[in-house]
């Protein structure tokens, strides 16, 4: 039995974390178990977690098994999508010119703040009375 060989990628999104693993098929993707499409519902989801494959024409080229876990769907969706380009990156280094023009391999750094003691979250306030 010949061993497919594949490319690890992880993205990561505030606190979403996403591990793609890349195989050469059909253009099979599984999500935690599902299908792609009962995992990211939305069609604005899929293209935007496909884009780097659409940029480089790749569409249908990989099979790619995703496991996602933390935060939102939002930050799952874009935790896939760096993912995805850093493993095309890792397959083939010629490919970094292409999605870093475009931003799909930049880390979006923005986290949670914190909230702090005598505040009401992060940065809001209690009501203040002055009587």
């Amino acid at each position: 039995m010949a061993i497919k060989k594949e490319t690890i990628g992880v993205g990561r999104r505030k606190r979403a974390i996403a591990a793609v693993r890349l195989r050469r098929g059909k253009g099979n993707i599984d999500v935690n178990g599902r299908k792609f499409e009962e995992y990211f519902g939305g069609e604005l989801q899929k293209l935007t977690i496909l884009s780097p494959l659409e940029k480089l024409g790749l569409v249908g080229n990989y099979d790619i098994i995703i496991r996602a876990k933390g935060g939102g769907i939002e930050g799952q969706m874009i935790a896939a999508r760096l993912g995805i380009a850093r493993a095309l990156v890792k397959e083939d280094e010629d490919r970094r010119s292409a999605l870093k023009a475009e931003g799909f391999l930049t880390r979006d750094p923005r986290k949670r703040e914190r909230k702090k003691y005598g505040l009401a979250g992060a940065r809001k306030r209690f009501q203040f009375s002055k009587r």
